[in-house]
């Protein structure tokens, strides 16, 4: 119930459309019921006693009513959707909105396979409920509450034998939505298995097929589709069986009420108009219990997926998380790690250890080390990714969480290894971020990183669509764009992860050249898988398992014999037998 008023709280901006809605679902109850009462004065009047006035009246009411209740049924209609409708879209962007401000730690715990499934499967769930449930529970309510009281205005005693089979409906519409709400959550999660499978195997299709494995995909797919498939048929059977459970216990009841109404026509205590229009209000009332009946299914099949959709949005955002209320327009002396530690949730050993580093204003910094050295985790403290376990970052001397999110970000720019680029414009991918950029901005940007001559070579320069993640461009291409995009941000605090190391030499040294221009004036951090490129550092930081081992220029690390000597004397036989190789 708290859900489904969570829900309902949905509609409170649209609670005007509402009311006329509900309007016009009285109007069509009330013309229903007139239904039934009207098969009175039809059988009585017209057929027994043979009243020409009744006659001649009966039809043109009958048109009458029936234009009236379809007029009323359609705006009735209409207006449900329409808020429904809209009530799903609300859900749907906020709930879009909320992922976006969801803590980067969130994201690590819940693949994006899985919150799409959120965002368009479950909440099409919800959409049934509340877009054509909501109707139904409005109009089959007050018909069936008009229809009662024909009945009991008809013949009360008989009325009383008619309702003693609605509490034997009630049971089984109870077991059985309870049941549905049970098996809908599970096949919510066999459609998220299957969506997560779907967009591993195409993001990845270039490595499926270049091992093999269109077929182990299939049946890694086929297991899951299985698996949503027995769900599904479970689900089937619970709905199937609802209706003809339901319409036995309406036979008994009619059963009952032709046996005791007849009995009353015999014996003269009623006349066969009245009996008859009770008998048809009685069939009508039994046609809101079963549509009460398939909406209740369908509601707690919604009310799981609601469930869902509610649990991610009840994450607080990092905005609620946020303490900081400071703002931040650069750095002025300089960035202080002081025995900062972080760990990762679930993992048995920290990813950086009692750390203890100055940055200078305008310093370029590189952090270099093996794999699983900790430089990626270090860089992703700046940007308050991630919260420090013990320890704290400052800046001019002021504490990190001391500065609001939205502050602190709109002044880091980050240029990493994984370029993430829009299906859209490269004006727009480079302008993305800065609203206000102008297209004479763009360009300089684009110039400053190197970029703008193959622009300018693409079928419509600057208007020419990319593809998903860039994919019509080549991967130094895609860097250029990315520091373009950086350089128009102008932030004081630059992030480089691993910019460059997927690149060809030639894009390589373009890249260096862009990056060269992005860096000057800057606060920077950068994580170099090649050696070569942290050179000209103004300081070099070694990390292993976490720690900062050693610290200094390339010629002095170099000289010390220690651990950056290593790592540059294993990368320099690697490239000897690359190129020996070549």
């Amino acid at each position: 119930m708290r859900t489904y008023l969570r829900l309902l709280h949905y509609m409170r901006p649209y609670w005007g459309r509402l009311i006329a809605a509900g309007v016009c679902s009285g109007i069509v109850a009330g013309l229903t019921g007139t239904y039934a009462w009207l098969v009175k004065p039809a059988l009585d009047e017209v057929f027994i006693n043979k009243n020409v006035t009744w006659l001649l009246l009966l039809p043109v009411v009958l048109i009458l009513v029936s234009v009236l209740k379809g007029l009323a049924a359609y705006g009735q209609t209409y207006l449900m959707i329409y808020v429904g409708s809209r009530v799903v879209t609300d859900i749907r962007q906020q709930l879009f909105g909320h992922l976006m401000r969801l803590p980067v730690s969130f994201h690590l715990k819940n693949p994006s396979s899985r919150m799409m499934s959120r965002v368009i499967n479950d909440v099409n769930w919800i959409q049934n409920a509340v877009s054509g449930v909501l109707k139904d529970l409005f109009q089959q309510s007050l018909t069936f509450v008009v229809l009662m009281g024909i009945i009991f205005y008809q013949q009360w005693q008989l009325a009383l034998l008619a309702i003693v089979a609605i509490p034997l409906s009630v049971y089984p519409m109870i077991r059985f939505g309870n049941r549905l709400r049970h098996i809908a959550s599970s096949g919510q999660e066999r459609t998220a298995d299957m969506s997560t499978a779907l967009q591993e195997t195409l993001t990845g299709i270039r490595i499926v097929k270049g091992f093999c494995r269109e077929t182990a995909e299939s049946q890694r797919f086929a297991r899951f589709n299985e698996a949503y498939f027995r769900t599904n048929m479970k689900s089937t059977q619970v709905s199937a069986i609802t209706s003809p459970v339901l319409e036995a216990v309406g036979v008994i009841g009619v059963a009952g009420i032709i046996w005791y109404g007849g009995s009353q026509v015999i014996h003269g205590s009623m006349s066969p108009g009245t009996f008859f229009s009770f008998l048809t209000a009685v069939f009508l009332m039994y046609t809101p219990i079963k549509r009460l009946a398939s909406s209740n299914n369908t509601i707690q099949q919604a009310l799981s997926a609601a469930e869902r959709v509610f649990s991610v949005l009840d994450v607080p955002t990092e905005a609620v998380l946020d303490t900081g209320v400071a703002g931040f327009n650069g750095v002025k002396t300089g960035i202080e790690l002081r025995g900062v530690s972080f760990q990762y949730d679930g993992a048995d050993v920290p990813a950086l250890d009692e750390i203890t580093l100055e940055i200078r204003a305008g310093e370029l910094l590189a952090l270099v080390g093996s794999s699983g050295a900790g430089k990626t985790s270090l860089v992703n403290l700046i940007p308050r990714f991630y919260e420090p376990s013990r320890g704290a970052i400052l800046i001019d001397g002021v504490d990190l969480r001391e500065i609001r999110l939205s502050a602190l970000r709109d002044r880091i720019g980050i240029v990493s290894q994984e370029t993430l680029l829009f299906d859209d414009t490269v004006h727009n991918n480079i302008a993305y971020g800065n609203d206000a950029a102008t297209a004479d901005a763009v360009i300089e940007a684009a110039k400053a990183a190197f970029a703008h001559d193959f622009i300018i070579r693409l079928p419509n320069g600057y208007e020419t669509l990319i593809g998903e993640n860039g994919v019509k461009l080549s991967g130094g291409e895609r860097q250029r764009l990315a520091i373009a995009r950086a350089l128009l941000r102008n932030p004081p605090i630059l992030i480089l992860d691993e910019a460059t190391s997927s690149l060809d030499m030639e894009s390589e040294r373009m890249v260096q050249m862009a990056l060269a221009n992005l860096m000057q004036g800057r606060t920077t951090f950068v994580i170099a898988h090649r050696l070569s490129t942290v050179q000209r550092a103004d300081r070099i930081v070694v990390l292993e398992r976490g720690r900062v081992v050693e610290i200094g220029r390339h010629e002095a690390l170099l000289a010390a014999n220690g651990a950056y000597s290593r790592l540059y004397q294993m990368q320099f036989q690697d490239d000897a037998v690359e190129e020996s190789a070549q």
